[in-house]
């Protein structure tokens, strides 16, 4: 979870980067940046993109629905980190749909402000930009997770793009990592899959910890474990192991080597691109088996 101490681990491996990082960083502040970084999807599917007013419980959620132009498609629900629905994860989430799913990026924030939170470019590790999304962040729990993960998969079954027939798959990035594990229990029933990277607080000794959950879920899973998150926290992995065993669910956990907190979406500082692109990959082989 993103916190002062994997910020300070982030800030150490900003200054050993030196100027390289600072100039490539800045190149990432353009949206076409962000464009020009994703690899190209081969075979890429022709896609419709929305902005989307999604009806929850406590009000109305902006959302990014993007889709194959034809046809319907496997849903998937993306809950963005903490900085929230901006340039790179409708990117992301375009990236998605282009092989071929019927994709909902989800602005976590509505009940505060519309998305985007924070301007192109800002870093978790600014003052004034922690200090903007983390009251957003505090706003949500447990409840909130769930609630809002019925009316997102409510949403999609409403759409002619979505294939009902099919599973739903979820990811969650940073403080999405719970939403995912709660979104899987929240409708197990049309919930096929799941998928976190550098998820935080997945595995805590709280009453309220999604691990907890694991028994109520039908989903096969996939977390990809930056390693200084490990590093702070190595028994995290092993409760989720354990707990997938004894519901006697599929599971794949892996720490990735030399990543640190946020390593995943292309507009990081600590973006790695190798290791995020072995992620992916694993994430669309995921969805191709569990959500057929």
């Amino acid at each position: 979870m993103c916190d002062e101490e994997t910020q300070k681990e982030v800030d150490n491996f900003l200054r050993r980067a030196g100027d390289m990082s600072r100039r490539r960083f800045g190149k990432l502040s353009a949206a076409v940046g962000l464009a020009m970084l994703l690899p190209p999807v081969a075979n890429a599917q022709d896609v419709t993109e929305t902005d989307v007013e999604v009806t929850t419980a406590d009000g109305v959620a902006d959302c990014y629905f993007v889709h194959p132009s034809t046809g319907q498609h496997a849903a998937v629900i993306v809950w963005p980190d903490i900085l929230g629905l901006r340039p790179a994860f409708r990117a992301m989430g375009k990236r998605l749909a282009e092989s071929g799913y019927s994709v909902l990026v989800v602005n976590p924030f509505y009940r505060d402000a519309r998305s985007p939170v924070v301007e192109e470019g800002a870093q978790f590790g600014q003052p004034e930009v922690r200090n903007h999304v983390l009251p957003m962040a505090r706003n949500l729990n447990a409840d909130t997770h769930f609630t809002d993960a019925r009316a997102m998969v409510s949403f999609l079954d409403q759409q002619d793009a979505v294939d009902t027939s099919r599973k739903i798959g979820t990811t969650g990035y940073c403080m999405g990592g719970p939403m995912v594990m709660r979104t899987v229990a929240a409708v197990p029933e049309r919930l096929g899959a799941g998928a976190t990277f550098h998820g935080g607080g997945l595995a805590t000794d709280a009453d309220s910890s999604p691990h907890l959950l694991i028994p109520d879920t039908m989903a096969q899973m996939l977390h990809c474990v930056a390693a200084n998150d490990d590093s702070n926290n190595p028994e995290a992995k092993n409760i989720l192991r354990e707990a997938y065993a004894a519901a006697g669910l599929a599971a794949e956990i892996e720490v990735y080597t030399d990543t640190l907190h946020g390593w995943c979406p292309p507009d990081s500082a600590v973006y790695h691109e190798e290791q995020a692109e072995r992620a992916w990959s694993r994430m669309l082989a995921l969805f191709e088996t569990a959500l057929a």
